[in-house]
């Protein structure tokens, strides 16, 4: 369950896709209310986006980035020869398992499932948990598991529990990872590795003002299905 390409053209691929396709999309949906979560689909050959999508929380609160990604990629007629690569091309769609899933913010319960039920095998994520939360003041993907899924067993003290990872990032289904671990897999020099991870840092930063203008939609009361904002 990994990529045919090497980590840094797959970084570079990912980043160049944020700032050009998702980022445009999603400056339109928090001005209407919508959360800043986007996500694409790649083919895993090519690495040419097949889907690029954002939230859509306006319309309904399960129309998360990732969701809605997934929705509109299953409305797009299969390809006639999947194999070839001139075929994938946004309009089409392959088999699930020869593309790879990206997410703007590390998927919450609800998309992790998604993602697992429409079968993609590998996806990748810009912001972690933890920066949605603190960066974003979106702090109910790491809420919604330790309230819902996270289960003390017996003998575990509230220490052990809350050092208990949210879920399993490698598993029978998936293998999930963020940019900086998909970095850290390339091996580059010290020097080359640093300039990577500013490069990751330039594209985090260019969510600020969308961060900005969701948090003003909020508190000025724009109409959106989400009940959890």
């Amino acid at each position: 369950m990994t990529s045919t390409k090497d980590p840094i053209t797959l970084l570079f691929t990912i980043l160049r896709l944020t700032e050009e396709r998702i980022i445009p999309l999603t400056r339109a949906g928090v001005s209407s209310g919508s959360k800043l979560f986007g996500a694409a689909i790649l083919s895993r050959s090519s690495l040419k986006p097949l889907t690029v999508s954002t939230n859509n929380e306006r319309e309904s609160p399960l129309l998360h980035g990732e969701i809605n990604c997934i929705q509109q990629y299953f409305a797009l007629p299969p390809a006639s020869f999947p194999e070839q690569e001139q075929e994938e091309e946004e309009g089409y769609r392959i088999p699930t398992k020869d593309t790879i899933f990206f997410a703007t913010h590390e998927p919450c319960s609800l998309c992790l499932s998604g993602i697992t039920w429409a079968g993609f095998n590998e996806f990748y994520y810009l912001f972690t948990y933890e920066d949605s939360r603190d960066l974003f003041a979106i702090p109910y993907d790491i809420e919604i598991l330790e309230e819902v899924f996270r289960v003390k067993a017996p003998g575990d003290t509230e220490e052990l529990l809350k050092a208990r990872p949210l879920y399993n990032r490698r598993n029978k289904f998936f293998v999930g990872r963020s940019l900086i671990e998909l970095l850290e897999e390339a091996a580059l020099s010290a020097e080359e590795t640093d300039k990577w991870k500013k490069e990751i840092e330039r594209v985090k930063g260019l969510y600020n003002g969308l961060s900005e203008t969701y948090q003003e939609g909020k508190r000025g009361g724009v109409e959106s299905a989400s009940v959890w904002k």
